[in-house]
């Protein structure tokens, strides 16, 4: 078999791993242990991130054509790839977290959602939350206003309405004398003439 026929099918698994990704983080994983790199791809695992190590060359064969392709200069040296296609931040977040307990981490460079960031890009994309924490906090800013309305209401039916009723009978007792005061002037009006 020649070795065109035994790259072709890595490539076009990259190729359809990177097909849906919303983003594609590259990494330097040299100097991690064996303990750090098992718990690194727990970590991404359970945040729905594909990490895998590729050639660099297969991966250039792959990104040709496609968003990522700006991703080919930083092609060089041991690279892993982290990919993921529902949080266009949770590559960013995992690896960026994960590097700060292991510093031989190195973020190259990553593609979200079709814009390229180098590493200190990635970096700033990681302090992005996550879609789940930016939905909660949309819902509890909606919720507020509505729950602070209810307490509000209810701290008025607690203080009864006794004390309601006696406020509007002075509002319309006013309201007659108003009148009556408005129209007083308008009849002496024509008695001065």
């Amino acid at each position: 078999m020649a070795k065109v026929e035994l790259k072709q099918p890595v490539i076009e698994e990259i190729a359809g791993q990177i097909k849906d990704a919303q983003s594609v983080v590259l990494v330097d994983y040299r100097g991690l242990t064996v303990e750090e790199d098992t718990r690194l791809r727990k970590e991404l695992r359970e945040a729905g991130v594909t990490y895998k190590v590729y050639k660099n060359t297969m991966m250039n064969f792959a990104f040709k054509g496609t968003d990522f392709e700006s991703l080919a200069p930083n092609l060089e040296g041991p690279s892993a790839i982290a990919i993921s296609t529902t949080d266009a931040t949770a590559p960013a977040r995992v690896l960026s977290k994960f590097a700060k307990t292991a510093p031989k981490l190195e973020l190259k460079a990553g593609v979200v959602e079709g814009t390229y960031y180098d590493a200190a890009g990635i970096e700033e994309v990681a302090k992005v939350p996550s879609r789940d924490e930016l939905l909660a906090k949309f819902l509890g800013s909606i919720q507020s206003p509505i729950a602070n309305f209810a307490r509000v209401i209810d701290q008025i039916a607690k203080a009864g309405g006794a004390e309601a009723a006696p406020a509007d009978a002075e509002v319309k007792a006013e309201e007659p004398a108003a009148e009556a005061a408005a129209e007083a002037p308008a009849a002496e009006a024509p008695a001065a003439e």
